[in-house]
Formats: C-alpha cells, sequence, structure tokens
C-alpha cells in the first residue's frame, strides 16, 4: 500500500454531475414505457467499477473475506452476491469486473488491498469511463440479435454468463444476470451512440425508457 496512491474519485464538493445519458436523454428523447413496449431499457449510472487483475487463487481468497462471494468457477462466469446487488464477472484468465454500488468502490479497493497483502495484483477504478445499461423484457433478446454479433441463444448464452463483445460499431461487456434482463456495459465515450442505436433498433417492439 505504502507504494500505491490511492484516491477516491467521488468528491465531496457540490459538483453537478450528469449521468453518460444525459445528453442523450436531451437529444434523442426518452420515450416512456407503454403497455406494448415489449422490452425497457434503463441505466443505471454511477455504480462502482473496478478491475482486478492477478492470480485467481490469491484474488480469489481476498473477494471472499471481503465481499463474501467467490470468483466465477468457470470462463465468462458472473456471480452475485445474496442481495443481488454486488456481481464478478470473468473477463480474461486473470481478469475480473466487480461491480457494485456507487461509493462503495473505494472503500471496497482499499479493505482488497489490505487482504491481497504483498501478492501480485492490480486493482483499477474505471467507474468514471463506464455505465451500466439494462434492457429487460420478452423482446430483449430479439433486441440483442440485431445488435451483437455474438450468439444469445439461451443454449449457448444461459443465465450467469457475461462476454466482451462487438455491438453495432463499438465494443461492450454483455451480461445475462436473469431469465429476461439483459446488461451492457458501456464505455462512456459511446454511450451516446449505443443509446440511440437501441432506440432504433428497439422501435418495432415498442421499446420504453425508465429514467
Amino acid at each position: 500500500m505504502s507504494n500505491v496512491a490511492t484516491f477516491d474519485t467521488r468528491t465531496e464538493a457540490k459538483i453537478p454531475v450528469e449521468s453518460p445519458l444525459a445528453y442523450s436523454y436531451r437529444r434523442s428523447g426518452a420515450p416512456a414505457p407503454t403497455a406494448k413496449s415489449r422490452v425497457v431499457l434503463r441505466e443505471r449510472p454511477f455504480l462502482g467499477h473496478l478491475v482486478l487483475r492477478g492470480g485467481a487463487i490469491v484474488l480469489d481468497e481476498a473477494v471472499r473475506e471481503v465481499l463474501g462471494v467467490t470468483l466465477p468457477g468457470e470462463p465468462q462466469g458472473l456471480v452475485h452476491d445474496a442481495d443481488g446487488r454486488r456481481s464478478i464477472q470473468w473477463i480474461s484468465p486473470d481478469e475480473w469486473l466487480v461491480i457494485v454500488p456507487g461509493g462503495e468502490e473505494f472503500e471496497l479497493e482499499n479493505r482488497l488491498r489490505e487482504a491481497l497483502g504483498g501478492a501480485h495484483f492490480a486493482i483499477s477504478n474505471v467507474g468514471g469511463g463506464q455505465t451500466l445499461l439494462e434492457l429487460e423484457g420478452e423482446a430483449a433478446r430479439e433486441l440483442l440479435m440485431k445488435s451483437v454479433v455474438y450468439d444469445v441463444h439461451p443454449s449457448h448464452f444461459p443465465v450467469g454468463k457475461g462476454v466482451t463483445t462487438v455491438f453495432a460499431k463499438t465494443t461492450v461487456i454483455l451480461r445475462r444476470p436473469s431469465e429476461e434482463r439483459w446488461e451492457l456495459v458501456v464505455r462512456r465515450s459511446f454511450a451516446d451512440y449505443t443509446y440511440r442505436w437501441l432506440l432504433d433498433a428497439g422501435d418495432e417492439y415498442g421499446i420504453g425508457v425508465e429514467r
């Protein structure tokens, strides 16, 4: 810890903040869900996003101690804690994405660093550079079939899976936490593009936006 510079990215100053989709709502609108909406889109901004790098055995021990959950047991796995508000996703052989409620990430980072001690690892706070979008409803999978190159059929993409894939002309992390709900972890710089694509591709399903 003595050789690592850490800081809380959430300032206590009274500075107005906007979600990555704030501009998109003003520019493209946000149609409210109706009884005919077969898919609903919502943003979950300002969550805490941490990327963990290191050996699985060492990281798993620290994560179990601090978060009370284990690392995913297989590649492309996605696990949640008991109340479903905190998740860990396998990204690559030595990389995991942790998402927690906003405001918890700095304390979590420090506790993980303390638990990991002198092990070889890296923790990066990436919450300011990405946001999470949810798609829910009976047509959510159909909408994704028009948008991503990855096979989202239930036999190939079951609940509890997450992958990095191509979405239109950008890249997203696609996750499936439940039967009818999908999540897209999107880079902030591509949030507006992704939002406008979803509105256009979801128009035939009466897509609605919950804000």
